[in-house]
This record gives structure tokens, C-alpha cells and sequence, in this order.
């Protein structure tokens, strides 16, 4: 394997990715290096069915290698929600704040003892010819009642994070990072992709 491309259109998601294949001589692209590339409709009622369609669909499309990955907030309360839809909870043309407002708004009468939630990310490997393989990292919180902090996007203002006593968006990105559900998959794919390495003597 000497080039592997990630599925995504985020400089900072393909940045966390090259820091992984760097040290292997493996190139890192995106879908910015093939702009002719469609968007693949996420279809799929989990995460994990959404990376997978992600990951297969540009593979077949470009015969390479592909890493894709799908993440979202799922809250007990809400039976689970936003989950696959929490870009776009608030609606198609909303932004963070607004999707930010409508869960603050469906959890205004849930007790805090019933607040917890978890950020959940799959990432799909798709090697041509061979089987697909995932990874999936969680990170558990619980959802405050007002937004805290500046840093981060998406749901982090009101994601706290019992263990460092802070919501996602009151951490620093490295802080983040560590701990981060994409963070957690992430870890899981290098040392699944470090014990590929070793299988297949070192040749990639």
C-alpha cells in the first residue's frame, strides 16, 4: 500500500490520519485531490453502515485504498438521537447552534441523573478485493443545560466529560484528541494497521 485516501473534504481530519501513515511512506489524499469524486449518499441507519458505504463506494470509484468514518451524538433521553442525523438534526440548512437548541429543548425536563450520552465514531477501512474492515471508538458524557466553552464544533459545549471535569468544548484540541471517540477509533486503527504491518513482514 503506498497511498491511501480518506474520505472526507476536512484538512484537520486528514491531518489526524497522515500523522498514522507517515512513518509507513504510506501518501495520504482526499477527496480535494478528486474533485470529480460524487458525494456518496449516507443511506445506512448506524454509523458503521454509513462508513462502510462511504469507504466501498469511493474504493470502487477509484480502485485505491479508502478510510472513511461516520460519528455523531447519541443520547440515552432521546432513544438514541441525534445519532446518524446529528449534522443535520435541526434540519438541512441549520448550523451547530441550531442543532445545539433543538436537543437543549427536547431535554429541558430530563433530571441530570438521566442526561447521559455518548459520541460514537466508526472508521471503514475498504482495501479493493478484500473485506472491509472497522473500528469504532465512544466516548461517554452527559448533556448539560447550557452551552460551556469556545473550542471545538458540533454538540462539544454541552458534552461534559466527568473525568476532566470540563465539556469538549472547554478542553484544548491535543487534550481533546486523547480521549475524543474519533480519538479512541483512531488508536484502534493504528494498532490494527501496525499488526498488518507485522502479518504481512513489513511490506504494506
Amino acid at each position: 500500500m503506498k497511498e491511501i485516501i480518506i474520505a472526507t473534504k476536512n484538512p484537520g481530519k486528514a491531518k489526524e490520519f497522515k500523522k498514522i501513515f507517515d512513518p509507513y511512506g504510506i501518501q495520504v489524499k482526499t477527496l480535494l485531490d478528486f474533485p470529480n469524486a460524487p458525494d456518496i449518499e449516507e443511506t445506512g441507519k448506524t454509523f458503521r453502515e454509513n462508513a462502510i458505504l462511504k469507504a466501498e463506494g469511493i474504493a470502487k470509484l477509484l480502485q485505491r485504498p479508502v478510510i472513511a468514518d461516520d460519528s455523531g451524538l447519541t443520547i440515552d433521553a432521546l432513544d438514541g438521537r441525534p445519532g446518524v442525523y446529528s449534522a443535520r438534526y435541526a434540519g438541512e440548512n441549520k448550523n451547530d447552534n441550531d442543532n445545539i437548541e433543538k436537543v437543549l429543548h427536547e431535554m429541558k425536563d430530563v433530571p441530570f441523573e438521566d442526561r447521559t450520552a455518548q459520541f460514537r465514531c466508526t472508521i471503514a477501512v475498504t482495501i479493493p478485493e478484500e473485506q472491509t474492515f472497522t473500528v469504532e471508538g465512544v466516548c461517554n458524557g452527559i448533556i448539560l443545560t447550557a452551552k460551556r466553552g469556545t473550542n471545538g464544533f458540533g454538540y462539544d459545549p454541552i458534552f461534559y466529560y466527568p473525568d476532566k471535569g470540563k465539556t469538549f468544548a472547554e478542553l484544548d484540541p491535543e487534550e481533546k484528541n486523547t480521549i475524543s471517540h474519533r480519538g479512541r477509533a483512531i488508536q484502534k486503527l493504528k494498532r490494527w494497521f501496525t499488526e498488518e504491518l507485522v502479518r504481512d513482514g513489513g511490506n504494506g
